[in-house]
């Protein structure tokens, strides 16, 4: 029996009670000898005392504190990792702006000591992309290319480490084939690579001319970019308060670890003297040694993680290890806010926790949480968000705050979060009824609903924010995405060449259309012209015209023609435009109308040529052309070196086509190009932006996994006394798994419904922000799935412990 304190002495919850020493602890809990002061030598006192648990309490205490450090230091791994976002940008940019050519910074450059020819000799390896500089020097003291040593001479060729080594591979024999015509004297260095993993080769050539290459003096980019948009600057807002939230909220429930166990010794310090207070600055004591930990940990995480970054690419994103460094102020930042946040946190949890002299009233009937502050939180968002709705425009510049921006969605995300706790608590109160293992779980859940909320916060915010920044995604995506017309639809492949005569155009013509797979070969050779003096007293020396050179097997693809042989000339008509008509001059050399003494080259429409009708895969420039064959126009009559371009398919059937099309191409041509249409071409900054979500959301995902095995594990470590007793008292194996299982179900389930409603609610609001509409409610699913997926795989992984704590030397203790 414990007896009462004597009703003269002081309660032990009164915050200035004076505390004897000597005493027993039947006589008013009075053994700390020490007064319990609130002033700032009583937190020093009692953080320190709690630290001193959480060091000295054994195996146990050193259990709870290893648990907290991994689960804070994978968030702050995260952190620093985010931290660390702008020197990466910041690198690789520099990196890429010092080896880009400027070509088009002085278009009146002339030859000199230190001029060089550049062409963009960029090709792709399967999905792989790999980027070229063909360059001939022109004077004796050309610059270096960034990571060289020199420029390299005609039929040299410098590679990056990645590309060395992909040549060296027998998966890569066609790709060494496309470069069979140099020989490798070096390697790219660091400077000039936006990544280790990046395909790169800078080439000495001697098919670069004045005629097909720019000149430069220099390697650097010059001048400034644009300023993004206000649409961007919302998107790029989003993506770092989405990622940023769950990690976040990880690292809250983090420092909450061993919570049952450490109520129970405070409950024994009450026993003893110690007040309210004096025990929430303990618990934030231990709090803070594991947030410290914590800090320690992630930061090993960080350095080791960081070692192998370079041998990581994520969404086509690799980095150098040197790259990965946080910003001073954020890393400062971070050091000072992690355990600031784990005090913090512990103190605002202990005020819901009546700790007793005789034990913790957690363990009876909790009050029912209140539902109006949880409200409140999103009320208070949207009403941030609210008053910019339409105001966001890609078109109107960066006007937009983004600190209320971020400010109203961390709000309405973390008000998802807390309305999260009350609907679990409401469900598990009202469902009682059910099999064994149900009513197992429902209680568990009556007696720790905020746990098991805490447990998936994360993933319900990482779910509301992916739904709500996927929805806004899909809804501005129009604005910056352009249909090409090509792709499935049609030829997606385009050979662009430079030739001088019709030898040259068959020979190039016929060496693609030997490649073994190609098919629908489409050749042509456009150029825009003036109609030259047709009828005196009209405006036709004014008109321009298109002017289509291609053999007749390309041209029987693109019009309706009843025959056609070399030597033919054909027009077309869209109805509206002023038609050229047969005997119609053209001027081959507009750009010398102006020079005195200098021939003007004519050409005159035979008076024989037929009007013809496009087809439905004919681009759109041909509604109204001049349409020739070679020898009814030969290419050497043009005043300059005409432009071939080819239009083609591969057959996904023949193995390696393209990349042996590409090796055709580089044979002809090393300055030629291949390109690969898609039907949409994304704006860059868009598509940057998209990318570093992936790749964020991909990190982002993989804490989240751990971190939900590390907080499984350390449930089920405090309740393995309890799950022994039950196996040792007949409970069956399989209903406590089924138990564990419905633990986990149920607020998930609840969770990802309110992440659906919260996060579409959001959606909605910044689509009306940027004045679109929602595209796809659909696009919610995936997120959804992936989210349900992390979790199932949380719980499966966390089975095999689980079986190994329901044996009965889980009823040892110490």
């Amino acid at each position: 029996m414990i007896t009462q304190p004597h009703p003269t002495a002081p309660q032990a919850d009164a915050p200035d009670a004076p505390v004897s020493g000597g005493a027993s602890p039947s006589a008013g809990g009075r053994s700390f000898g020490v007064r319990a002061r609130a002033g700032l030598a009583a937190w020093v006192r009692d953080l320190g005392l709690g630290a001193r648990f959480a060091t000295a309490g054994g195996r146990a205490g050193w259990t709870r504190t290893t648990l907290t450090g991994i689960g804070v230091g994978l968030g702050v791994a995260l952190l620093l990792l985010a931290a660390s976002v702008p020197s990466i940008l910041s690198n690789r940019g520099e990196r890429g702006d010092a080896r880009n050519v400027p070509v088009f910074y002085e278009e009146s450059l002339k030859p000199g000591p230190h001029t060089f020819l550049y062409v963009n000799g960029s090709t792709a390896w399967h999905d792989q992309e790999i980027v070229g500089h063909l360059l001939r020097a022109e004077g004796a003291q050309p610059p270096t290319p960034p990571g060289t040593t020199g420029m390299p001479r005609p039929g040299e060729m410098l590679v990056s480490p990645a590309l060395r080594d992909l040549l060296r591979s027998d998966d890569a024999k066609v790709l060494g084939e496309r470069f069979a015509a140099y020989r490798i004297v070096g390697t790219i260095g660091d400077q000039g690579l936006r990544g280790p993993a990046e395909l790169m080769f800078i080439a000495g050539s001697d098919k670069v001319t004045a005629d097909n290459a720019q000149r430069a003096d220099r390697f650097g980019r010059t001048g400034e970019s644009e300023p993004m948009s206000a649409v961007l600057i919302l998107l790029v807002v989003m993506v770092c308060v989405v990622l940023l939230m769950p990690v976040a909220m990880f690292i809250g429930t983090a420092v909450r670890f061993g919570g049952e166990q450490r109520d129970r010794r405070l409950a024994a310090l009450r026993l003893v003297g110690a007040d309210l207070r004096m025990t929430h600055r303990i618990a934030a004591g231990e709090a803070l040694v594991g947030a410290l930990f914590g800090l320690l940990v992630g930061t090993a995480f960080f350095l080791v993680g960081r070692e192998f970054a370079g041998s990581v690419t994520v969404w086509d994103i690799n980095v150098f290890p040197s790259d990965v460094a946080p910003h001073p102020a954020l890393a400062a930042l971070v050091a000072v806010t992690v355990p600031a946040c784990a005090v913090l946190v512990t103190l605002l949890a202990m005020r819901s926790i009546a700790i007793e002299p005789l034990g913790v009233v957690r363990s009876g009937a909790p009050k029912r949480r209140r539902l109006w502050w949880r409200l409140a939180l999103p009320a208070l968002g949207f009403g941030l968000l609210l008053p910019m709705i339409g105001k966001v425009s890609y078109r109107e510049g960066s006007d937009l705050n983004t600190y209320q921006v971020a400010a109203g969605a961390m709000l309405v995300l973390i008000g998802v979060t807390t309305l999260l706790a009350w609907l679990v608590e409401g469900f598990v109160n009202r469902f009682k009824h059910g099999p064994l293992s149900w009513q197992l779980a429902v209680r568990r859940l009556q007696l720790s609903s905020g746990t098991a909320a805490r447990t998936i916060s994360g993933v319900t915010v990482a779910v509301a924010g992916a739904i709500a920044i996927q929805m806004l995604f899909a809804g501005v995506q129009d604005d910056f995405e352009t249909h090409t017309g090509l792709g499935p639809s049609g030829p997606n492949i385009a050979v662009i060449a430079d030739v001088s005569n019709n030898a040259e155009a068959r020979h190039a013509i016929s060496t693609v259309r030997g490649v073994h797979g190609t098919r629908d070969v489409v050749a042509s050779i456009r150029s825009t012209f003036t109609l030259a003096g047709a009828r005196p007293g009209t405006n036709d020396d004014n008109i321009e015209t298109t002017l289509f050179i291609s053999d007749c097997q390309s041209l029987r693809t693109l019009f309706d023609l009843s025959s056609c042989k070399d030597g033919d000339t054909f027009l077309t008509r869209d109805g509206l435009s002023t038609p050229v008509r047969p005997g119609t001059r053209i001027d081959l050399a507009p750009d010398t109308q102006g020079e005195k003494g200098v021939p003007r080259p004519l050409w005159t429409v035979p008076k024989s040529s037929p009007v013809v009708k496009p087809t439905g895969v004919a681009p759109g420039d041909l509604a109204n052309a001049i349409v020739a064959t070679p020898k009814a126009l030969p290419i050497e009559k043009l005043d300059t070196p005409a432009g071939l371009s080819m239009r083609l398919e591969v057959d996904p059937k023949a193995p390696e086509a393209l990349e042996h099309l590409r090796n055709a191409v580089v044979r002809l041509d090393p300055t030629a190009g291949v390109d690969v249409y898609t039907d949409v071409e994304r704006n860059e900054r868009f598509a940057d932006i998209q990318t570093g979500l992936f790749v964020g959301a991909t990190v982002t995902l993989l804490l989240i996994g751990a971190s939900m095995v590390v907080t499984q594990l350390e449930q089920l470590r405090e309740r393995r006394r309890l799950l022994s007793v039950l196996v040792a008292f007949g409970t069956r194996r399989t209903t406590l798994a089924y138990s564990v299982l419905w633990q986990t179900a149920i607020p998930v389930v609840i969770g990802l419904l309110l992440s659906v409603v919260g996060g579409a609610t959001l959606g909605v609001v910044l689509l009306k922000m940027v004045d679109r509409p929602v595209q796809d409610w659909s696009s919610m699913l995936p997120m959804v799935g992936i989210g349900a997926g992390v979790i199932a795989l949380v719980t499966l992984t966390s089975l095999p412990p689980l079986w190994r704590m329901m044996r009965p030397d889980g009823l040892r203790t110490e």
